[in-house]
């Protein structure tokens, strides 16, 4: 009884961490698609003189951005650029 509760246990800890894997993956690509179009749409902020970080922080998107783009440059992904 006790080797069934072992391998059940096993079992259930490899696939809890197999699916806590797979949402980790980032289409790097995609993101960065994202974000530029993000950029597009804050830049006229950034113009009238709102800082990057007054806009990071009233919005949630523009600071995942932030994020990925600094992943990104760290990975030398292609298509990454620092903001």
């Amino acid at each position: 009884m006790s080797a069934i509760r072992t391998i059940g246990l096993a079992t259930i800890t490899l696939v809890l961490m197999a699916s806590r894997a797979d949402a980790a993956i980032i289409d790097w690509q995609a993101e960065l698609q994202r974000c530029r179009e993000l950029r597009q749409n804050v830049a006229p902020l950034l113009h009238a003189g709102e800082g990057i970080s007054a806009v990071g922080r009233s919005n949630r998107s523009v600071r995942r951005c932030i994020w990925i783009q600094r992943i990104a440059v760290r990975k030398k992904i292609p298509g990454a650029e620092a903001w």
